[in-house]
């Protein structure tokens, strides 16, 4: 535990909101900043005030190290992207292998502006997200790109920054498992009843693992790691 305050990037799906967790433990300072780009899920940017209220009524040191909430609206990199995750377009592999819902520099430009954010809030602590374990091959989701952000931050800024990305060598099924580690059946719960994946945004259906179509591979990647969160497979 220190004293020390650091930024999460939330968005209001479940890996940042184990995220918020994890840094709500190890610092004395957190606060939150989430991107609005055109995403087609957007409906997660309206949960996070829901799971930010949420989460600090799970304990009372939590809510004392809760600080503020940052949006950061970033349409421009939406309408350049022309993606899955930002168009109303097929969900597929693209002919460089990569899938379709890959929005180029998405992770760059949030880390860009979160350094921004946290050098005007005294914050050197930055957590992400990001992970290569169970991911869609996103190359701004590699360690290496992390690695090479904390250094261009660190350089550009002229201050030591520091990137924490608690789930980077884990998979869903142990990110479920941390999220019970950290805040017991309480924590767990709210982030399959509240946190979203879902790639098109839908909410209507309520499956076991929580709300999503079902069948983006966001819906898919979480209902097959809450499967083996449950049934105890190996992860």
């Amino acid at each position: 535990m220190t004293d020390e305050t650091a930024l999460v990037l939330f968005s209001g799906g479940q890996d940042s909101t184990v995220c918020l967790a994890w840094a709500l433990q190890r610092f004395g300072r957190v606060e939150t900043v989430g991107f609005r780009y055109g995403q087609r899920h957007a409906v997660e940017m309206e949960l996070r005030p829901l799971i930010r209220a949420r989460m600090a009524g799970l304990a009372a040191d939590w809510n004392a190290r809760l600080g503020e909430d940052h949006l950061v609206t970033l349409e421009a990199l939406g309408a350049i992207a022309e993606t899955a995750l930002t168009r109303e377009q097929p969900i597929a592999t693209a002919p460089d292998g990569l899938p379709t819902t890959f929005v180029p520099g998405r992770n760059l430009i949030f880390l860009a502006f979160a350094g921004a954010l946290a050098y005007r809030r005294g914050a050197r602590h930055i957590i992400g997200g990001m992970c290569e374990t169970d991911y869609s091959g996103y190359p701004d989701c590699r360690d290496d790109t992390i690695k090479a952000m904390q250094v261009a931050l660190t350089l550009g800024l002229d201050r030591r920054v520091r990137l924490h990305t608690p789930l980077m060598w884990i998979d869903k099924a142990a990110t479920f498992a941390l999220a019970e580690e950290i805040g017991g059946q309480a924590l767990l719960e709210l982030v399959v009843e509240h946190t979203h994946s879902c790639y098109l945004g839908d909410r209507t259906r309520r499956h076991d693992w929580g709300y999503g179509c079902g069948a983006c591979p966001a819906c898919r990647l979480r209902a097959e790691g809450y499967r083996k969160f449950k049934t105890g497979l190996p992860r």
